[in-house]
C-alpha cells in the first residue's frame, strides 16, 4: 500500500512515517506544502493519504484533498489540530476515515490505520487516476439539475418549487440518481458525492 504524509511540520511527518514503516506494510512519501503533494501525487498515486489540515498555506488541507481527489482515487485521513466542531463537519463532508487529534502518539497513528487498512486494501479502485463519469449518458439532464442543487445545498422541497416538480417527484428522482451512482439512500451520500464531483458537475 502506498501512503502519503502531507504535513509541514517535518519532525511530525517523520514521526508519522516511522510508526507507519515500523507496522505497516507500506511505501511511504512524504510532502511538506501542497505543490510538493501535487507533485507527488501523479507519481506515487497514494492509496490512501494522511493529511494535515492547517498547511499554513493560503488553502487548507481539506480544499487540497477535494482539489485532488478530482483527478486521484485515494482514501484519506485527516490529521490536525483543529477541535472545533465546524471545522469537524466540513472535514467529515470528505468521508474521511478517521480523524486524529494532535498530538498524535503511536496508539493513536496505530489505531487509526489498522481501522482505515482493511477498507483501503479492499479497494481496488484507489492508487489510480480518477475515472470520469460520463455524466451526459449516466444522468438526465433533470437528474443533472437536481444534483447540481444539492449541491447547493438546496433541499427537497426547495428543488421541486425551482422545477415545477412535486417534491414526490423529486424523492424519485434522487433515489434514482443514488441508484446510479452506487450509492445508499440517507446520511447525505448524494450531498458528499456532489462534493466530491464538483468539478466535473459544472
Amino acid at each position: 500500500m502506498r501512503i502519503l504524509i502531507i504535513e509541514d511540520e517535518i519532525i511530525i511527518a517523520r514521526f508519522i512515517e516511522q510508526q507507519l514503516i515500523a507496522n505497516f506494510d507500506c511505501s511511504t512519501a512524504v510532502a511538506l506544502n501542497q505543490q510538493e503533494a501535487v507533485d507527488t501525487l501523479p507519481v506515487f498515486l497514494p492509496h490512501l493519504i494522511l493529511c494535515d489540515i492547517n498547511l499554513k498555506e493560503e488553502k487548507d488541507g481539506i480544499t487540497l484533498v477535494d482539489t485532488l481527489r478530482q483527478q486521484y482515487a485515494f482514501e484519506v485521513i485527516f490529521i490536525t489540530s483543529y477541535q472545533s466542531k465546524a471545522i469537524i463537519e466540513r472535514a467529515l463532508q470528505y468521508q474521511p476515515l478517521n480523524y486524529v487529534i494532535k498530538p498524535a502518539d503511536e496508539a493513536a497513528i496505530f489505531a487509526a490505520l489498522k481501522l482505515a487498512w482493511p477498507i483501503v486494501a479492499g479497494n481496488p479502485t484507489l492508487g489510480k487516476l480518477q475515472e470520469r463519469i460520463p455524466f451526459d449518458r449516466l444522468l438526465s439532464s433533470t437528474e443533472r439539475k437536481i444534483v447540481q442543487f444539492i449541491l447547493q445545498r438546496k433541499t427537497t422541497r426547495e428543488i421541486a418549487a425551482m422545477l415545477f416538480l412535486s417534491p414526490y417527484t423529486i424523492k424519485n428522482h434522487r433515489h434514482s440518481i443514488c441508484r446510479k451512482l452506487g450509492l445508499k439512500d440517507g446520511n447525505n451520500a448524494l450531498l458528499k458525492w456532489a462534493l466530491q464531483y464538483k468539478e466535473l458537475l459544472r
